[in-house]
């Protein structure tokens, strides 16, 4: 979760906002809508997560992942999306020769919570990006 430079990733990238920013055409109202759907989408994403982890499901645990990571790059939350790629990386690796069941719990026990903080954090200065 670390930039090259040895610092931490931003929560978010100002230059993907922008970016997204762009691709709307600059509608102020329907750029503004689809960061609304993505904080309000977080909780969503990350209790699939969750369940899907504590579970033992591999394949609900990567759809997941792969959700609350593609949304993330898409509003440059780049600090939850490299989250979501390390946890991605690890349940592909850790589950190739073991057992889901055993495996994914353990990774929840130490994933989680790192991932619903920073979403949190993120939606926080989202909120604060959208109201200034």
């Amino acid at each position: 979760m670390t930039a090259d430079d040895g610092h931490p990733l931003p929560l978010l990238n100002q230059g993907a906002l922008d970016r997204l920013r762009e691709e709307v055409d600059d509608d102020e109202e329907v750029w503004q809508v689809f960061v609304r759907n993505f904080i309000d989408q977080l909780p969503v994403r990350t209790e699939k997560l969750r369940a899907a982890l504590t579970t033992g499901d591999k394949n609900g645990t990567l759809d997941a992942l792969l959700s609350l990571k593609t949304a993330s790059q898409m509003v440059g939350a780049e600090r939850l999306s490299d989250l979501a790629l390390d946890l991605e990386r690890s349940v592909r690796i850790d589950t190739r020769h073991a057992d889901p069941g055993n495996v994914l719990p353990r990774l929840a026990a130490t994933n989680l919570k790192p991932i619903i903080k920073c979403s949190q954090q993120t939606a926080d200065l989202l909120h604060k990006y959208l109201h200034r």
